[in-house]
């Protein structure tokens, strides 16, 4: 019978009391299960503020060091009464803790943060939440093992800050490290270098991790655990009434993330689609039933009516646009501009050309270094080079976007319904999103026209 892999994310640790929910839910598996767990509400962006701090002086370093021990503290305190685990947990913890002092005043002493060291610092978050929920099972009686992704080990490919998982390297010692009849217990969030050094797998990178272990195990499914009702047809604070979407493909929920849904990391489906192994999403704060998904994403491809599912945006885009008579023309300008963000570690979401423009779509952290490494660049074609950063990205996501007619004419005229001026659009990229880019001012009466649009007019 295939393990399920079971995601807690730090949504789920938020406060004190949380683990005992969490462990309701575990124990409500009746089988052993696999976890992969993220580090507590708010950790590892502690963690990740406080770094530079740790360049200055070590009064800063052991204030770090004391607010994760009181932390830890109180905790344990909280969720585990029985004396001699506590103790055993608050002695793990702190070594956990010494070892993350070390490679702080590893920065202190060096007067810089190589990538390797902040990748290896952001995982303690994590490893902490990892040795709390091991010892509170063990306090509870059940059979767990705690087990670092370097001793699984999950191999990456080595980039530090956003590393992807080498499946041919690693799979079937997963596989054969996890076969055991007990729970295991594993941190995510990062894996290791063939070196064996810590690379991070990316901002909310959990999930990833998560499904990456669910691949090479052979899951029966990968389920992750929220505290909101799964894939809705829009964020419930825009708009009134939402309904929530029971079923999903992996091209659809990985377009919703990638466009700012917030349910699952982008590249969660990633190592799962070949696998044909579904992702059930639960909501913690409900029924604690793993019979019964809030939304269900898996393989199966269903069109709906109205085609559109879910209506999605995003904030941390910008537009950076290229001007110039010739620079839909002349050949290998863009392939110099790709170039050249490409060594400045800048990704281009998004291309759309024109004879006299090209328009990148950016995250917009990447702003300043993008702009200032294209004007640097001294294309003589291009005669502007100019950012748009007060815009949103609406998205509008379904499977049969491009083989039903009228959908785009029906976004279009309700965005023009409203007054809206749409800056840059882009249709057929995948074959289950539409998406425009409007002023962020319009954000909020873009996402509720659209939606009502296709779910309330409709």
């Amino acid at each position: 019978m295939s393990k399920i892999v079971v995601k807690f994310g730090g949504s789920n640790l938020k406060t004190k009391k949380d683990l005992r929910k969490v462990l309701e839910v575990i124990e409500s598996y009746k089988e052993p299960v696999v976890i992969v767990v993220s580090a507590f509400y708010g950790i590892t962006d502690f963690l990740s503020s406080k770094i530079s701090g740790s360049l200055e002086t070590k009064e800063a370093i052991e204030n770090i060091i004391d607010e994760l021990k009181k932390r830890n503290r109180e905790i344990v305190d909280e969720n585990i009464p029985d004396f001699a685990y506590s103790k055993k947990a608050l002695q793990k913890l702190d070594a956990i803790v010494g070892k993350l002092e070390k490679f702080l005043l590893g920065v202190h002493y060096i007067g810089e943060v190589p990538e390797f060291l902040e990748d290896q610092i952001l995982s303690f978050g994590e490893k902490i939440s990892s040795v709390l929920l091991h010892t509170l099972l063990e306090s509870r009686g059940l059979v767990a093992e705690l087990v670092f992704p370097e001793d699984l080990p999950l191999i990456t490919d080595g980039e530090f800050g956003n590393a992807s998982v080498d499946f041919d390297a690693c799979e079937l010692k997963i596989k054969t490290r996890l076969s055991g009849d007990k729970i295991y217990v594993i941190p995510g969030f990062y894996g290791v270098s063939p070196s064996g050094k810590t690379t991070l797998l990316g901002k909310g990178g959990s999930d990833y991790s998560a499904a990456s272990i669910a691949r090479c195990i052979g899951a029966g499914f990968l389920d992750i655990w929220k505290d909101v009702n799964g894939f809705m047809t829009a964020d419930p604070k825009l708009v009134e009434n939402p309904h929530r979407l029971e079923k999903i493909t992996y091209a659809e929920a990985a377009e919703l993330a990638y466009f700012g849904a917030k349910i699952l990391h982008p590249r969660t489906v990633e190592p799962l689609m070949s696998a044909h192994i579904p992702i059930r999403i639960f909501n913690i704060n409900g029924a604690l039933d793993h019979t019964k998904p809030v939304s269900w994403v898996n393989s199966e491809e269903v069109v709906l009516d109205g085609v559109v599912k879910s209506v999605t945006y995003s904030d941390e885009f910008c537009i950076i646009k290229l001007k110039g008579p010739g620079v839909g023309l002349k050949p290998g300008v863009l392939a110099k501009v790709a170039g050249k963000l490409s060594e400045e570690k800048i990704n281009i979401n998004s291309v759309i050309t024109s004879q006299i423009a090209i328009n990148l779509l950016l995250q917009k952290k990447d702003k300043n270094a993008a702009l200032h490494a294209l004007k640097k660049l001294g294309l003589h074609t291009v005669t502007e080079v100019h950012a748009l950063d007060e815009v949103s990205v609406i998205a509008i996501v379904g499977q049969g976007m491009l083989d039903n007619y009228g959908i785009a004419a029906r976004i279009f005229t309700a965005a023009a319904r409203v007054g809206i001026n749409i800056k840059i659009s882009s249709t057929g990229a995948s074959q289950v999103v539409s998406y425009l880019v409007v002023d962020r001012e319009n954000r909020d009466k873009a996402v509720k026209e659209i939606h009502d649009e296709f779910f309330t007019n409709n």
